[in-house]
């Protein structure tokens, strides 16, 4: 892919980089149907254990949607053309992904490319990035990437957010639960590196079973989490890697996981 997504696998990791610097990765249409045939292509690969996304250059990760045209022919939302929408297709894909997905931001996230890092599993950012809702100042609210956002921030700095439409720093939003780690600028790189590189090193299987039960469980009674959790380790235990993983541990070396 050499349009307005980059991608490249190498030693287990998928980069995928949004490249639109020109329009600080704006997510056009074009854009997300290539992030999503991206996000195809590394959970169809075996050997990718892992999913980067960045945006290109340090000006932007992303800076949402183009608002151009948004409401000018008056329409009402239509549930099935919402359902066949870009952004509806982007959004939704993160559980089915299978691998763990890092945002690394060398550049600010605001309105949909705050959600975008946000649907992400970990987010880095470099410290001196911004982060922000700025929807409430052209009269929108943050509507589509509401859901996402409020899974990771408790409602009174979620609430700040929307209302005012100001910025935050790298390190307000860690304190908030929007980013993982906020790192100096000149460590951003190496500190993604060491964690995809972490992740990537454990079971496959373990990691994509664990991520897809952490969705399946979400918003369901206490006891419908335990009773799905515990089918999910007795059968994550009955697998290859499971075994491996326990025998290494009682041999006292590395693992030497298999994805089975």
């Amino acid at each position: 892919m050499d349009g307005t997504v980059l991608y490249e696998a190498a030693g287990g990791i998928a980069r995928i980089t949004l490249n639109r610097p020109e329009a600080r990765n704006a997510l056009s249409d074009q854009m997300i149907g290539e992030l999503l045939a991206a996000f195809g292509r590394a959970s169809a690969d075996g050997a990718v254990r892992v999913i980067v996304l960045t945006g290109a250059g340090d000006r932007a990760f992303c800076a949402g949607a183009d608002l151009a045209g948004l409401g000018a022919d008056g329409t009402v939302a239509d549930p099935e053309a919402i359902r066949a929408s870009a952004p509806y297709r982007l959004f939704t894909a993160f559980p089915r992904l299978g691998k763990p997905v890092i945002a690394r931001l060398a550049g600010h996230a605001v309105a949909g490319g705050l959600g975008l890092a946000a649907a992400c599993d970990l987010v880095i950012a470099a410290d001196d990035v911004t982060l922000g809702t700025p929807e409430v100042n052209v009269g929108l609210w943050p509507m589509m990437i509401m859901a996402i956002i409020n899974r990771n921030v408790p409602p009174k700095q979620a609430f700040k957010l929307y209302y005012t439409g100001q910025r935050i720093s790298a390190a307000e939003g860690r304190e908030i639960g929007l980013v993982t780690e906020a790192v100096p600028r000149a460590e951003l790189d190496a500190r993604v590196d060491e964690l995809a590189r972490t992740i990537a090193a454990k079971s496959p299987i373990g990691l994509r079973r664990g991520r897809e039960a952490f969705f399946a469980i979400e918003g369901r009674p206490l006891e419908d989490q335990v009773e799905h959790l515990l089918g999910e380790l007795v059968e994550l235990a009955a697998t290859e890697d499971a075994k491996e993983g326990i025998a290494a541990f009682l041999e006292r070396r590395e693992p030497d996981f298999k994805g089975r």
